[in-house]
């Protein structure tokens, strides 16, 4: 078993042309400098789908989704990032070269691999049982029938049968080498006292369960037989290759309809997703009858943040699942319930409605969480007994304060109180007491100092530390960002060519002044995403180091090109050797001209490029968001004819002020927080020293502002 090693990932993502993998899915057609067309990840008329080949990324300036070729395919295709490179790989005829596993990681792949692959032939058998067999099809085909589901539909989802054959999978099995070992560890089979083997699943028709990348990972399979001594549904166990809370039935299916639509219907039983498919609700995701997980919720969340729940008219089932509702809004999904008619599940409301029904329906019925769960727990509680109305007020109040967007969480209060006709002030307490309870779970109480920690939750103006921080970290996280943006684009650049202690001339990039300049105060990115990122282009800095002497060399050849060809026709004028001495320096300093801008381009783009590629979300996330424009400047000229100033001709005057501005930011924050604590002074804290500290604070603030509003020359 191998690994792709390092120089393979960097041949592929350097072949890839942005352009060629976006016109496989897109028709694009030149827009400028770049190239525009309609998004593939969302519906739309007006194309808003921008592809620079220059940057070598995508962007939709509608939805905000895109990335470089790998980005875009792990998004459009849902593949993972090794997944997204060997896409890549085969187009472009690339060899994927492999490093061999250590003993540790070949065992654990090779069991993996071993795993899915004998999965994948026990869905082969019991597929080929279900349809060419007697038994399979006078049992396992006639209850798919019986049941209305088509055949494009069974061979959609690779519905199957297992035969009541007590060992038939596992005979099969080992003739075709796989191991008594494996076949328990898959689940598939178990052994009897003696040591036998048997099928696990013999009898019942079969219902694959597979990961993104379209592998088997495992099975449910449900009984035909009435006798209510035989569970009626047996899955897969937990193994290496499948955990049953990170994975959601007819996900893989409907990966592509989510994305499309923005939206995910989340259902409870295998038949609940296949009716709605086939009926032409193709975005429906089960929870495969268990309670729903964070894992499943986070998957959910890769591919949309609007999530429909669909409840049959149980009132005890329902009121079992308002716990999953707030998993997802903890997530920060925007979740809408629906009731089905009573006596319906998904299943059987999918087959007896046409699909313009069913969208009908859902778009009459669609409620929001917070209407949904009022109207149910007044339903079934004595809203005149005073007790059990405060238990109204704070079960809606709990739900509320999983909300991480402050913004939304106001709403919810408000409406909340409507709803229950009560007030605002007594809903946002409570709120407010269940997010202080969760903090003090997550250990944030116990770093808060005393004058931090927030007041009795009796308090109406109740603050918690974390909520202070939350908010500080949105108002500097503009200036944080701006910074981004210029090393993002820039980080390589040379800002300026300076001396070290030892007289030793050398460039200062952009990367390395601002390091410089937040270490020296000692500042910190607040926003953790942000943090990380940053962290991200300081962590390039060895690569570039590594990189720049052929990057050097290549520019050096680049210019040496142009001199020879200038000087060859140069030497056929009829020129005197003064004027030939003239013109050969101007061609020289052309030369040393094209060798700095071939080495300041190749800066310019290698942060931006770099992290647009990684594998990590986040990163390639933030970057393609900070490289992408949606507007570019045509190009402008005086009436001499010169070219106005590029922003990278004034990075010295940009990156110094960025990183200014956001000193400034945080000084401000630092200054409204003394003003609270000055106008909360209780005595415990010295006025006079607050005042001074005030003071002086105000004076740097103004003196930065000062420095902002002058233009900065950086030493030469």
């Amino acid at each position: 078993m191998q690994r792709i090693d390092n120089d393979t990932v960097r041949r592929i993502l350097d072949t890839a042309d942005i352009v060629e993998v976006v016109s496989d899915f897109v028709k694009l057609r030149r827009s400028g400098s770049g190239y525009m067309g309609l998004c593939p990840f969302h519906n739309e008329r007006t194309p808003s789908f921008s592809v620079s080949k220059a940057k070598g990324i995508c962007k939709c300036f509608s939805c905000g989704k895109g990335g470089s070729p790998v980005g875009f395919i792990m998004e459009l295709e849902k593949l993972s990032y090794v997944e997204a490179l060997k896409w890549l790989a085969r187009k472009y005829n690339i060899e994927i070269k492999e490093r061999e596993l250590s003993p540790d990681e070949l065992a654990a792949a090779s069991e993996r691999e071993s795993m899915l692959a004998l999965n994948e032939f026990a869905l082969s058998f019991f597929e080929r049982t279900l349809t060419e067999t007697e038994e399979g099809r006078n049992i396992g085909l006639a209850y798919f029938r019986e049941r209305g589901i088509s055949d494009a539909s069974i061979k959609k989802f690779r519905l199957g049968y297992a035969p009541e054959k007590r060992d038939a999978l596992a005979l099969e099995a080992m003739k075709k080498g796989y191991s008594a070992e494996m076949l328990k560890s898959t689940g598939l089979c178990s052994a009897s006292e003696r040591g036998t083997l048997y099928d696990k699943y013999r009898g019942r028709v079969i219902y694959p369960i597979f990961g993104l990348s379209g592998k088997v990972l495992g099975f449910g399979a449900r009984t035909l037989k009435s006798d209510k001594g035989i569970a009626k549904y047996m899955n897969s166990p937990e193994s290496i290759i499948y955990h049953k809370s990170n994975e959601l039935y007819g996900l893989y299916q409907a990966r592509r309809a989510i994305v499309t639509l923005d939206k995910c219907i989340l259902v409870e039983g295998y038949m609940d997703v296949i009716s709605m498919s086939q009926r032409g609700v193709e975005n429906v995701v089960a929870s495969s009858g268990t309670s729903l997980t964070d894992g499943q919720i986070t998957l959910i969340h890769r591919f949309t943040s609007n999530v429909t729940v669909i409840y049959d008219s149980d009132p005890a089932g329902i009121k079992a699942s308002i716990r999953g509702i707030d998993m997802l809004l903890a997530q920060g999904l925007n979740i809408k319930v629906m009731l089905l008619p009573e006596g319906d599940d998904p299943d059987s409301f999918a087959k007896a409605h046409t699909l313009e029904e069913i969208q009908q329906y859902m778009a009459e019925n669609e409620t929001d969480f917070i209407r949904f769960k009022a109207r149910i727990m007044q339903s079934t509680t004595d809203t005149n007994d005073p007790v059990a109305r405060a238990g109204i007020i704070s079960s809606m109040a709990k739900s509320i304060s999983v909300i991480p967007d402050p913004v939304i969480r106001s709403e919810y209060v408000k409406e909340c109180a409507r709803l229950l006709s009560t007030s605002e002030e007594i809903v946002s307490l409570q709120v407010a007491k269940f997010r202080n309870e969760t903090l003090e779970k997550d250990g944030i109480k116990a770093k808060q100092t005393p004058e931090e920690k927030p007041a009795p939750v009796t308090d109406p103006t109740i603050q918690v530390r974390a909520s202070r921080s939350q908010d500080q970290a949105a108002f500097v996280r503009p200036c944080e960002m701006e910074v981004l943006r210029l090393l993002v684009r820039y980080g390589m650049v040379t800002l300026a060519t300076v001396q070290d202690s030892d007289g030793i001339e050398r460039n200062l990039s952009a990367i390395d002044y601002a390091r410089q300049e937040l270490e020296g105060d000692e500042i910190e990115f607040i926003n953790s995403d942000l943090a990380h990122l940053f962290q991200a282009i300081i962590d390039l800095q060895p690569q570039w180091d590594a990189e720049l002497p052929a990057i050097t060399e290549q520019a050096q050849a680049e210019a040496r090109r142009f001199i020879d060809a200038e000087m060859v026709n140069l030497r056929s004028q009829a020129l005197s050797m003064a004027e030939l001495a003239k013109k050969g320096e101007k061609i020289e300093q052309q030369g040393a001209d094209i060798q700095a801008e071939f080495i300041n381009q190749a800066a310019e783009q290698f942060v931006a490029r770099r992290l647009s590629q990684s594998p990590d979300n986040t990163v390639r996330s933030l970057a393609t968001t900070l490289i992408s424009e949606k507007y570019v400047l045509s190009k402008i000229y005086t009436k001499d004819n010169q070219k106005v100033e590029t922003e990278r001709d004034l990075l010295p005057t940009r990156v110094p002020r960025a990183i200014y501005g956001l000193k400034s930011a945080r000084l401000q924050w630092d200054e409204r927080e003394l003003r609270n604590k000055l106008i909360n002074n209780s005595g415990e804290v010295d006025t006079q020293e607050i005042l001074q500290t005030l003071q002086n604070m105000r004076k740097i603030i103004a003196e930065i502002a000062k420095f902002l509003g002058e233009r900065i020359i950086l030493p030469k």
